[in-house]
């Protein structure tokens, strides 16, 4: 995707600003067993930066990433000459700053509205000593843009937040604002060179417009004696008999024509009213510029932008003191079903009493769907720092990922329509809360059925469970998962670690499978288990593990809750769909919490165990 030149910085809600990197414009492709990393017209980068490629090779998740590398001086400061020079110098600083996520783990993310894209590739990316994230500041475009001319970087991008990845199209959602005046230009042939000096005199510049070359200019400053000399060698490979342009330009010196093939950068004062350019200073060649890629402006393509905010299908809300901002609430979120984003978030206001208490403290994995259940979906577990100050949020250490995950709880109604705004049609809870993450507040025997079994089958799954806890004396809670299974919750009161609870679940899963094993299973292997058989699933006990939460819509045709049942309500030709948005707020007042008990003060595990024991 591209950048239009604009003007001025400028301030705006909707849009957020990164730092212009003076450098070489990269894509790496992680989505296939051998790497590519390459320039926009193609050059491969793996050889020429090894130690960059070398890091992209161990990145954790299935990738396609878009950034710069960038070389940088003793100052600290990008440096795009060094960066030419970076095979002289083994010891310069090369880093790629990634700032934008076009696939991940097998889907597409160019339809995810940018904001989300970074906020995805933040939690995504492995950062490394030549691999960092590109980090951006919403909304205060001048500012930032003064602090970028202190640090005299070469300028900086503005982004709309809401913009769409689109390739090789250079559109006003993305716009390059300097501080120098800078373009590309094409090489066409080179003067001979007066007095003492050597090797050419200027280099003759110019541009395409409507697909023809156009005289731009020549430039004969910026070239040091080592410079003009192997520029001057390259020409000479180049060297054509007549002018690649249809008209000739006079000059005061001889020239020699080149194939219009090498692209440069020059800075300049102004471009006159016939596109010539006026003091105009060879910065570098630009190896990964095509000359396709240089075409003079037409007065048409100048960008305009509105710096005002803009409201489109906005509203503000005033919740639990906090003001909460509600955009595209027109958003089809469920196409088949026609629910747009406004009414999920009306749903979860109304059953907000009821599922609150299952958040509470809890941290969450979002399941976001921005752009609806059609589109391709995420998982977010780290809160990123634009999230407003009065959302709560709790760090915990990731093992995994080696870096402390912000994770965001929801505890009031303020909270959850701003996590639905971002696109959250589901609410995944941890099984434990604050302050005790370690010890799970209940048990979760999750019954999972293959595309195979019948919802009939399950049911009868679930009946059986329930078979098991009576002979212990336990009473179980069940729902629908919202999706084909059924889950079963154990209040345990956090009196037992995660691995205790877990070999419990083990326990009561196996007098489950005896009882029934033409149609379930324990093997976890998915190449391994009958695909006819429901995966009895009592591993969801560990740090971090969550399942959609009771009252949850599921992002499923249907527009399904997950619900929470009598035991008696299981019945052959019960259908999860049966409990969705439109009769899942009457159907919850006229049955009250029925997962209440689930947060109760929790069973004796060892009683369980010896009864358990006696029926044997």
């Amino acid at each position: 995707m591209l950048a239009k030149s604009f003007e001025k910085a400028f301030n705006n809600e909707n849009w957020i600003f990164e730092i212009k990197w003076d450098g070489y414009r990269a894509i790496a492709d992680l989505s296939r067993a051998q790497p590519l990393f390459y320039s926009r017209n193609g050059i491969s980068f793996l050889l020429k930066f090894e130690k960059i490629s070398h890091d992209l090779k161990n990145q954790q998740h299935t990738m396609i990433l878009d950034g710069e590398i960038v070389a940088y001086d003793e100052n600290g400061r990008p440096n795009f000459q060094l960066l030419q020079q970076s095979g002289d110098n083994p010891n310069l600083l090369l880093v790629y700053q990634v700032f934008d996520l076009l696939w991940l783990n097998g889907h597409s993310t160019k339809e995810i509205p940018l904001i989300h894209r970074k906020e995805l590739l933040k939690e995504a990316l492995t950062e490394t000593e030549s691999i960092k994230y590109c980090d951006h500041i919403r909304e205060q475009g001048i500012e930032f843009f003064s602090q970028m001319k202190k640090m005299k970087v070469e300028g900086m991008i503005a982004k709309k937040s809401d913009s769409v990845y689109i390739e090789n199209h250079r559109t006003s959602d993305w716009l390059k604002i300097k501080f120098m005046k800078t373009e590309e230009a094409i090489i066409c042939g080179f003067t001979e060179p007066r007095g003492s000096r050597e090797g050419f005199g200027a280099l003759i510049l110019g541009k395409y417009i409507n697909e023809k070359l156009i005289y731009s200019g020549h430039t004969g400053t910026g070239f040091n004696k080592d410079l003009l000399n192997q520029l001057h060698e390259r020409l000479n490979k180049l060297i054509i008999k007549t002018s690649p342009f249809s008209l000739i330009p006079r000059t005061n010196m001889p020239v020699t024509w080149t194939k219009p093939e090498l692209v440069c950068e020059v800075k300049y004062s102004e471009i006159t009213k016939n596109g010539i350019f006026r003091h105009p200073v060879f910065i570098a060649i630009r190896e990964d510029k095509d000359p396709e890629d240089v075409n003079l402006k037409s007065k048409e393509m100048k960008t305009k932008i509105s710096t005002k905010a803009t409201t489109t299908n906005e509203k503000v809300i005033m919740l639990n003191s906090h003001t909460v901002k509600l955009t595209h609430q027109d958003k089809i979120y469920f196409p088949k079903d026609n629910i747009m984003k406004g009414s999920i978030i009306e749903y979860y206001q109304s059953i907000a009493s009821y599922i609150l208490p299952h958040l509470k403290n809890r941290p969450l994995s979002l399941n976001r769907f921005p752009n609806g259940i059609e589109k391709s979906g995420f998982y977010q577990k780290d809160a990123g720092e634009n999230i407003p100050k009065w959302i709560k949020t709790t760090e915990v250490y990731s093992e995994s990922n080696d870096k402390y995950i912000d994770y965001i709880y929801c505890n009031d109604k303020a909270t959850l329509a701003y996590l639905n705004n971002l696109g959250c049609i589901d609410f995944n809870p941890w099984n434990s809360s604050l302050p005790d993450l370690e010890h799970p507040d209940f048990l979760v025997l999750d019954l999972d059925p293959s595309k195979k079994n019948t919802f009939d089958e399950v049911i009868e799954t679930a009946l059986q469970v329930n078979e098991v806890l009576n002979s212990i004396k336990i009473k179980g809670c069940c729902k629908t998962s919202g999706s084909t299974g059924i889950h079963i919750y154990i209040p345990m009161g956090k009196k037992y670690d995660f691995d205790q609870v877990k070999d419990f679940a083990h326990i009561l899963m196996k007098q489950v499978h005896e009882k029934l094993p033409q149609i379930t299973t324990l093997e976890r292997s998915l190449q391994k288990r009958d695909n006819k058989k429901i995966y009895l699933d009592y591993l969801q006990h560990r740090t971090g593990q969550t399942l959609a939460s009771v009252y949850s819509l599921r992002p499923k045709e249907g527009v399904p809750v997950s619900m929470p049942l009598e035991w008696d309500e299981l019945k052959k030709g019960l259908q999860p769909t049966d409990f969705n948005i439109h009769n899942a707020l009457d159907r919850i007042k006229e049955k009250g919490d029925l997962f209440k008990s689930v947060l109760g003060k929790g069973i004796d595990m060892i009683k369980a165990l010896e009864l358990l024991q006696n029926n044997g």
